[in-house]
């Protein structure tokens, strides 16, 4: 294969995607470089495993510290397990181009993205996204593409296009956006209340960007593109009409029952049925050659998903029709129910529960030392606000193994995170580090949306003075016949049969976060409109019952949670204030119970669950660090004598010379006569000289008390 390059100018940078030259035993690779970043994919395909019923698509993406040239942190250095940011990165090229791959298609399917150069501008995340959906389309994988992947900011008032970190810093909206000729078909959104329209014009303006990269795309793959090879695995017609025939009815009764468990249990029995007397699984008794054990298990997998067909087409009738499962007409949302403070140690808690679904949110405050340090492709940098989505199986009813946090979790919690940020106060009015940990006690659908309402309702319980009350809401879609439903607050098995599920968050005033994932190939602005609608009406009825349970965020922390006292000092007495290894901090921290954290910039951040122990370290703070001015009096200790005075320490660490001449309003022979070592002893600072030193006068505050003093000029 010939070294191929496609290359446009993109976002006032140069763009380039090549292949034929690296990596070519793989099925495609393709090498994307925009500004100084340069992303590898690799896509290569395996033969299907045995007995599987699902496309078993994977997508890996790292962020290299070699592409910077840095070293991995930490003892070892070696790159391990993805970190949260690379996680997110997998979903988000995962999401656009798993729906484009044709149903029965079973192959082992790899993609691999790694950041081989970072300029520490360009953010490599969507340019993988980009060089994955090249690679696919020029691959012999039956790929409908090409789909590409742009970012979106708004700097000063326009739209910038795979916008520079630098930019972003600048930016009210962060999106996120996939699509192809026909439209959309992923969609991410952070924001800062930004109004429904503006964000569709976002979408239309990225959109119109993406179609430079698609014909970068099909440059490429008319040069260098390989011959298709599909071979689809897939229940015959007539198979999927004879279950249609035996099953439909029941399958309609079995959905009529009420509650998800229930419902499910129902239409899982007229499955298991209709297996047994069609295909049941052979004994050891049976004596069936691997053959035909085999043989046995093809038809079961063709019959379940015949059977999944059946259920696909009564639930989506059922809609088309005006009756969703539990009864609901299209646009109702599921029961509400919002409680807060039934946690009695946290900082803040709360219920937030819609239908079957129920997230159960804790908020806790915490200092400096509590945020969340991330140690990514760039520099190192700490979040004070971060969100914990937990997904247990008992909120399903399922008995399955507990691990770490899945793929799924990370990418809900995120979503979350990313909708909730948008209404935090500014650090300076609220200096706390805030945590929210979700744990959702039972599911049914748009669980993250539920986490979004109930870390709102955590965060007005602990007292957290967000600018706007927030919500979140998902709508589904069903397109059938020709006609067109929107679903408001969809269920699970809507989410799974449907379309769409496109996921809403804000305020009042506008959107926060987005996320959209299709089933179906693309969606148009027609729609994307409609969904906005439906969603701000359904947003605005959820602020509503959260105010309803809570009207505004409490005037006060809980008695448990740290207060927080800020003082600025001069930054060259942060080594005084810490001392000797570290020694006078710890010293002040330990006879006061309190926690000190100091920044570079001499902001000196004290926190105490006792308002008291605050204050005392608050005020040895200032003893220590203050700053001395002339013409204030101190009581300062007595630290040397001299023939022509006294050194004074008029604060910790810093002494000035009274003169023999200033020790009193009288005459003075010597001055041991007026003062000694470890004397306290009352003195006004009447000059700081160039180098910094103190001129202090003990006269001046005799004179003084007793309605003598000298005029100013003589002080002088």
């Amino acid at each position: 294969m010939s070294h191929v390059i496609v290359e446009r100018e993109f976002g006032g940078r140069p763009l380039i995607l090549e292949t034929g030259k690296w990596a070519k035993q793989a099925d495609a690779t393709v090498f994307a470089t925009h500004g100084d970043t340069t992303v590898l994919a690799a896509v290569v395909r395996g033969t299907p495993r045995e007995g599987i019923d699902f496309f078993p698509l994977q997508v890996d993406y790292r962020e290299r510290p070699s592409a910077m040239g840095k070293f991995p942190g930490g003892f070892r250095k070696r790159e391990g397990a993805p970190n949260q940011k690379e996680i997110l990165t997998m979903r988000m090229i995962d999401r656009p181009v798993r729906p484009l791959f044709p149903k029965g298609f079973y192959d082992e399917v790899v993609i691999q993205c790694w950041v081989e150069s970072a300029d520490g501008q360009n953010d490599p995340d969507v340019i993988a996204g980009t060089a994955a959906a090249a690679a696919l389309t020029m691959s012999s994988l039956p790929f409908d593409g090409p789909v590409a992947t742009v970012r979106v900011a708004r700097v000063e008032g326009q739209f910038v296009v795979n916008p520079t970190m630098a930019q972003m810093e600048y930016s009210d909206i962060d999106l996120v956006l996939s699509g192809h000729r026909d439209g959309v078909n992923m969609i991410e959104v952070g924001a800062m209340e930004v109004g429904e329209q503006d964000v569709l014009d976002a979408i239309k303006f990225g959109h119109e960007q993406i179609f430079t990269l698609l014909d970068m795309i099909d440059e490429l793959t008319q040069k260098a593109g390989k011959e298709k090879v599909c071979e689809l695995n897939l229940p015959s017609d007539e198979l999927i009409e004879s279950v249609r025939n035996d099953l439909l009815d029941k399958v309609r009764e079995a959905k009529k029952t009420e509650g998800k468990l229930a419902r499910e249990e129902a239409v899982k029995a007229v499955r298991d049925a209709y297996l047994e007397a069609n295909a049941p699984e052979p004994t050891a008794a049976d004596n069936v050659s691997y053959a035909g054990h085999l043989e046995i298990l093809t038809k079961r997998k063709h019959i379940k998903e015949a059977f999944s067909k059946v259920e696909s087409q009564v639930v989506r009738e059922s809609i088309v029709a005006g009756s969703r499962s539990d009864g609901r007409a299209p646009g109702d949302m599921r029961n509400l129910d919002c409680e807060v403070g039934m946690l009695r140690r946290t900082h803040g808690s709360a219920v937030f529960t819609r239908g079957e679904t129920q997230s159960m949110v804790s908020c806790t405050l915490g200092t400096g030392r509590d945020e969340q340090i991330v140690d990514g492709l760039h520099e190192e940098y700490s979040q004070k606000f971060y969100l914990h989505y937990n997904f247990p199986p008992f909120c399903v009813g399922e008995a399955r193994r507990i691990t770490g946090p899945s793929r799924r979790e990370i990418g809900h919690g995120a979503l979350a995170e990313r909708s909730l940020a948008g209404v935090l106060p500014a650090a300076d009015d609220f200096p706390y580090t805030v945590r929210l940990v979700s744990e959702i006690l039972e599911s049914n659908g748009s669980s993250s949306m539920a986490s979004i309402c109930g870390g709102c309702l955590a965060m007005m319980d602990a007292g957290v003075p967000i600018k706007n009350t927030t919500a979140g809401i998902s709508i589904g879609m069903v397109e059938e016949n020709g006609q067109r439903v929107l679903l408001t607050d969809i269920l699970g098995e809507e989410d799974h049969y449907g379309d769409m599920d496109f996921k809403v968050a804000g305020t009042r005033k506008g959107i926060t976060g987005i996320q959209l994932d299709l089933k179906a190939k693309g969606v148009d602005y027609e729609l994307i409109a409609q969904t906005f609608e439906a969603a701000k009406a359904a947003r605005i009825k959820l602020i509503e019952a959260i105010e309803a349970a809570i009207p505004a965020p409490r005037d006060e922390i809980s008695q448990y949670a740290p207060r927080l006292m800020t003082i600025k000092i001069n930054p060259e007495k942060i080594g005084l204030l810490i001392g000797p290894g570290g020694k006078t901090i710890r010293g002040i921290q330990d006879a006061t119970g309190a926690q000190i954290d100091i920044e570079e910039d001499g902001t000196v951040t004290i926190a105490a669950v006792d308002g008291e122990a605050g204050q005392a370290a608050m005020g040895e703070v200032e003893k220590l660090c203050q700053e001395v001015k002339v013409g204030k009096i101190y009581e300062g200790k007595v630290t040397t004598v001299k023939d022509f005075g006294a050194f004074v320490e008029v604060i910790p660490g810093q002494d000035g010379l009274c003169h023999i001449s200033e020790l009193s309003d009288g005459y003075v022979d010597k001055v041991s006569d007026v003062v000694k070592v470890g004397d306290m002893l009352k003195v006004k600072v009447i000059l700081v000289d160039e180098q910094g030193r103190l001129k202090l006068s003990r006269k001046q505050v005799l004179l003084e008390e007793s309605g003598k003093a000298e005029p100013a000029e003589a002080q002088n």
